[in-house]
């Protein structure tokens, strides 16, 4: 039924009714469609779409426990078995994909090629978002350069913090009574330890601000080791990290930006995130889930040379990812063609005559493509934007620091200049 590629493949059996017995074969899931292959005949014992399931449930049956069924349009009960790795992962993923299928919009999407005028709009919409989309990316590496300004003086402040430290220490040597048996007055001891507590705080502060915001957000399946067993969860990704959770909203695992060693795309709706190690096992994370795309385009944004395709991808190619639901508004918008041609519109239209309502149903949307690529590139251009604040206000916190640092030098070597003075 489905030409598109398959998402997941699991082996399992499917019960015959006609026949009264389990025929052992291959369940996929597409991104439209559920299909099971016989492993002796090459036969398809069932096809239907996710548009025409109404409930799927695990059971158990007087004949094989651990089952899987699948509720069809048509009171038509389909049952599976025997999968592996078990039921639950196969019950997790399809019905993420089918309710990901219902919440998809269908009365308003279309494929296709739009006339030669709506197009030229669209496609004038997408000029103009990426020529902003490059003034933001130029504007970036400006930050970007910027920033690597301020690093280099706060780098200098540091050692210049240092060396003031050590005259510190000197001059109190020179300055503490020949009774005194430490390098340090107490009090002094205590004030440093003031100072660093608010640094550290001030820091962890900056820290939660860059956590809060999140550039997209995605439910999905995931699995925190790897190869484990699949659990619904979402994965948040942050112009600083990307975190998979829960159910719940509880932490599965958190990658920082820098942390992040590979991305590997299995296909537009599966990833792997994984983090190497030296010495101990490298922590992966797969994921799936029906947005995958939407996410995709910010992550092949945020980490370039750390996306991998794997060989698997290639059979994606051919067809675009796009929500499961494309397949079936490509057929309402075919069907509607189809009824647009049957109907007789009139040659000539009197002046004035024609109503707004009647301008609009002859000028059709920008097609269903375009607006693919445009929603891709406003994420992106989301992406752009909130790196950009969080660089902006990271150099501004810099700016601060910078500040209050010289500030603080001066009065420190000051205060040593009057303090050797009154030494020597």
């Amino acid at each position: 039924m489905s030409r598109d590629a398959p998402i997941h493949i699991w082996p399992g059996s499917y019960y015959l009714t006609s026949d009264k017995r389990w025929q052992n074969g291959t369940l996929s899931l597409s991104r439209t469609a559920v299909l099971f292959v016989s492993n002796q005949t090459k036969e398809t014992l069932a096809s239907f779409r996710l548009s025409r399931i109404t409930e799927i449930k695990m059971e158990s049956s007087s004949f094989i426990f651990s089952t899987l069924t699948v509720l069809e349009e048509g009171n038509v009960k389909h049952w599976f078995g025997s999968l592996k790795p078990n039921r639950v992962v196969v019950y997790n993923v399809m019905e993420h994909f089918w309710r990901e299928r219902l919440l998809s919009p269908t009365d308003s999407e279309a494929k296709g090629g739009a006339p030669g005028s709506e197009r030229s709009k669209g496609r004038e919409l997408i000029n103009l978002v990426a020529g902003a989309q490059r003034r933001l990316e130029d504007t970036g590496r400006v930050l970007s350069h910027q920033g690597e300004q301020f690093d280099s003086m706060m780098q200098d402040l540091e050692k210049m913090d240092s060396d003031l430290g050590v005259a510190d220490k000197l001059l109190s040597e020179l300055e503490s009574p020949t009774w005194w048996p430490f390098s340090k007055l107490p009090w002094k001891i205590q004030q440093e330890a003031k100072a660093e507590d608010a640094a550290r705080a001030a820091a962890a502060a900056s820290r939660a601000s860059a956590r809060s915001k999140v550039i997209i957000s995605i439910p999905a399946v995931v699995s925190k080791d790897g190869d484990g067993d699949l659990q619904p969860g979402c994965l948040l990704v942050l112009p600083s990290s990307l975190e998979v959770r829960d159910a719940a909203c509880r932490l599965l695992r958190g990658f920082e930006r820098g942390d992040v060693d590979e991305i590997r795309v299995h296909s537009p709706y599966e990833i792997t995130v994984g983090r190497r190690f030296i010495g101990r096992p490298d922590v992966r994370c797969r994921l799936l889930s029906a947005k995958m795309p939407e996410a995709l385009a910010v992550l092949e944004l945020q980490y370039k040379k750390k996306v991998e395709f794997a060989a698997e991808y290639a059979a994606f190619r051919a067809t675009p990812a796009s929500s499961p639901c494309d397949a079936q508004a490509a057929i309402v918008h075919d069907g509607l063609l189809h009824g647009c041609q049957e109907t007789e519109v009139p040659m000539e239209v009197p002046a004035g005559e024609l109503s707004q309502l009647q301008v609009q149903v002859l000028q059709p949307a920008v097609s269903q493509t375009e607006a693919q690529e445009l929603k891709q590139m406003l994420v992106q251009l989301k992406s752009l934007a909130l790196e950009a604040e969080t660089e902006l206000e990271r150099q501004d916190e810099a700016l601060n620091v910078l500040t209050n640092s010289a500030d603080q030098a001066s009065m420190t070597i000051g205060k040593h200049t009057c303090r050797m003075k009154r030494l020597l």
